[in-house]
Formats: structure tokens, sequence, C-alpha cells
């Protein structure tokens, strides 16, 4: 008979097991399918919180426009995230790899499969990783300045299924200059803190 509403870092903060009743400040940055979200968190509140819609189908749709751009192929969105898991980054790999895009030749309409470099598809979603990136900046920015030195002691959570991207958490830390962590299975942090949240909302109400 009741509803109750969670913001969405919140619950991801508490799926990623951070504690969010103490006063050092933590950061959550939740990148999933629509958006991104950003928020430092301190004693039980969200301090600062900002949303972009950049995220993970931007990063997909990044590779089908580089397909259809650079190689005359047409790819489903689909095409373009399996592409991304298997050789998408934000950050040189040790080893880069190699992934075969299939699709539509645009020119002639009929099968066609190029291969492409994890180079390359770095290049192409470069656009959308800066955003983010630039977003996770601007919060910085704009915390207060204890908060901050928390930050740079506890470093900054990511969660969500952006957070899988490979070598993301490596180029926030080389551009942040401080710890970056993945949290644990970052795809279900939001639904197991919701689930936190719900068998004690006596505890965050």
């Amino acid at each position: 008979r009741e509803a109750f509403l969670i913001e969405e870092p919140m619950a991801a903060a508490i799926g990623a097991g951070l504690n969010i009743m103490d006063p050092s400040g933590c950061m959550v940055v939740d990148i999933g399918g629509g958006t991104t979200e950003v928020a430092v968190i301190s004693l039980g509140g969200i301090v600062i919180n900002h949303s972009i819609r950049v995220a993970g189908d931007e990063i997909d749709e990044a590779i089908v426009n580089y397909a259809r751009r650079d190689h005359n192929l047409v790819v489903g969105e689909r095409t373009a995230e399996n592409a991304k898991i298997a050789a998408g980054s934000a950050y040189p790999l040790e080893e880069e790899v190699r992934v075969t895009l299939r699709g539509r030749d645009l020119l002639t309409g009929l099968p066609k499969s190029v291969e492409v470099s994890s180079v390359e598809l770095r290049d192409a979603i470069s656009q959308p990783v800066n955003t983010i990136i630039e977003l996770v900046k601007n919060s910085i920015e704009e915390t207060p300045p204890e908060l901050v030195a928390d930050i740079m002691e506890n470093g900054i959570t990511l969660a969500g299924g952006g957070a899988l991207l490979m070598g993301l958490d490596r180029r926030l830390q080389s551009e942040l200059r401080m710890p970056v962590h993945r949290a644990e299975d970052p795809l279900t942090c939001v639904a197991r803190g919701t689930g936190r949240v719900a068998e004690a909302l006596h505890l965050y109400q």
C-alpha cells in the first residue's frame, strides 16, 4: 500500500557494500544503459548528484556509427554491444584484441564482415567515454574539500553495466589521480542495494 523512492546512486552504493552512514564521503559512478549518475554520499545523504543521458547505449551507438562511417557496414545494436564487451576499452590494453563486425554492406546490400581492433573501437567510443569522465571531474570540482580528501583516500566506486568497459577504471584513475574500484558484480548493484533497503526500511527512512 505504500511506495518508497530511493535514488539510483544511493541504491548502487548500498549494493556495492559502501557504508553510506559513515561521515567520511564516498563517490559512486553508476553507468547504466541510458544514464550515467555520479553521486557523493556522506552521513546517509547525497551531497552532490549529477546525471546525464550518456551511458552504455550511447557507446553502442558510437560503434554503429563508426561501422557505417568507416566501413560502409550496417550493424545492429546487439552486434555493437557484443563488440563493445569483447574489445571495447577506455584505456590502452596490455594486449590489444581484434573482433569481427558482421552486418550488411551499405553499397551492395549483401552480408559483409569486417575485422576491427580494440584500438579502432577505443577511438570510436572516445566521445561518450570522455563525456562520462568530464561529468566525474565536474562532480569532484563541486564536492566540498573535506569530502574530496575522503574520496582520495577511499577511492571512487564504479557500478552499473558500463563499469565493465575494459580499462575504464584505469583511465579514470590516471585522469583524476585517485583510486578507482569496480564494485563486485556491478550489473546487480542497484538491485541488491534496493533489496537491502526493502529488508531494513527503518534504517534508511
